[in-house]
């Protein structure tokens, strides 16, 4: 089966939709013959800003798990970590792609070109913004743990972001809809391998549990962040644009309290995270490990803006 655009295959209604995510492959465009035109009555820069949210979170995450490659415990899991990771930078980059074409403004300029840049809008994005311009949470940018850490942070994000993307497959904007009904189908498997390990760690060994315990109690502050109503976020949901996540807590929570109630684990009596002077990962205040991590996934992209690999 062939598509002339990821879109077509996005939103194919019918038959196996698993083969048609062609996240990276020769397409030049992402959204090539795609309609971008504005749902009515929906503000572009609102929609950008949206857009850039999840693809953040999905561009963060995908970058903190390519580096768990070679890591894994064993060459299955290697190869399944590695496969999630590019699942989300294959959502990322249509996410970012849909925020540029919402609000060309969000793109930014390169000093080296004064007309068109050759370097594509979602790379821009994603290589030529500050810190403080990533409106990801904060769950995704801290650094690693151990195995335990990686499997309860991505249960932790999965379990949010598939409630998300489910709702969001309804949205009256094509391409997030599309988004969002692909992602699902993704996100479901994420959610369920996390699921599994945090399982057989917590049931494993002596040292298992402890590894376990100790990442839930160190991730488990972060999570409530995900959750959070935003202003941006409340006013797509009620456009029928957007989904508000604060709308999908109580889904999440039975989700989780399902899976842990499997590990014999109770959720840690820790308090949520605060932001700082009310401003947290969304608004672009982030921990000091986010400012790390793009220093390293930047650096050659700036170094090398015409670079071609």
């Amino acid at each position: 089966m062939s598509h002339e655009s990821v879109y077509d295959g996005l939103v194919e209604e019918h038959g196996d939709v698993s083969g048609q995510w062609a996240f990276g492959t020769s397409f030049e465009d992402p959204l090539a013959g795609v309609d971008t035109t504005l749902p009515e009555g929906v503000d572009g820069a609102a929609l950008a800003a949206y857009c850039l949210m999840l693809g953040d979170d999905a561009l963060v995450l995908s970058h903190r798990l390519s580096q768990w490659c070679s890591r894994a415990p064993d060459l299955e899991d290697d190869i399944a970590i590695a496969n999630i990771a590019l699942d989300l930078l294959g959502q990322a980059r249509l996410l970012l792609a849909r925020a540029a074409a919402a609000d060309p403004a969000v793109v930014p300029v390169l000093a080296a070109w004064s007309g068109v840049s050759p370097v594509p809008d979602e790379d821009r994005l994603a290589f030529f913004r500050e810190a403080d311009a990533f409106r990801c949470t904060r769950l995704v940018e801290l650094e690693h743990g151990d195995f335990a850490h990686l499997v309860v942070r991505l249960l932790l994000f999965s379990s949010a972001r598939l409630a998300v993307l489910q709702r969001l497959a309804a949205s009256r904007d094509h391409v997030l809809a599309a988004i969002g009904a692909k992602g699902a189908t993704e996100v479901t498997y994420h959610r369920e391998y996390a699921a599994r390990w945090v399982v057989t760690l917590a049931r494993g060994t002596e040292e298992s549990r402890r590894r376990l315990l100790g990442a839930l109690d160190e991730l488990a502050p972060w999570h409530a962040e995900q959750l959070e109503a935003h202003p941006v976020a409340t006013a797509l949901a009620e456009s029928g644009v957007g989904v508000d996540p604060a709308g999908t807590a109580d889904e999440v929570a039975d989700v989780l309290a399902q899976v842990l109630e499997a590990a014999h684990t109770p959720w840690p009596d820790v308090a949520p995270r605060g932001g700082v002077r009310g401003r947290a990962g969304r608004d672009g205040m982030h921990t000091e490990a986010l400012s790390r991590m793009l220093a390293e996934m930047q650096v050659v992209a700036r170094a090398h803006p015409t670079g071609r690999w």
